[in-house]
């Protein structure tokens, strides 16, 4: 039972790391497929 909660925790910080590594990356779709012609919102 430990094990399997503990699993849950790294997933879930795993999760969380990825989501604000990515975020910071300029991986968004947003940043991605917008070029130079086109006007986004902020």
């Amino acid at each position: 039972m430990k094990a399997m909660l503990t699993a849950f925790a790294a997933i879930a910080v795993i999760a969380v790391g990825a989501s604000i590594v990515l975020g910071n990356a300029g991986f968004s779709s947003q940043e991605r497929a917008a070029g130079a012609s086109v006007r986004l919102d902020d």
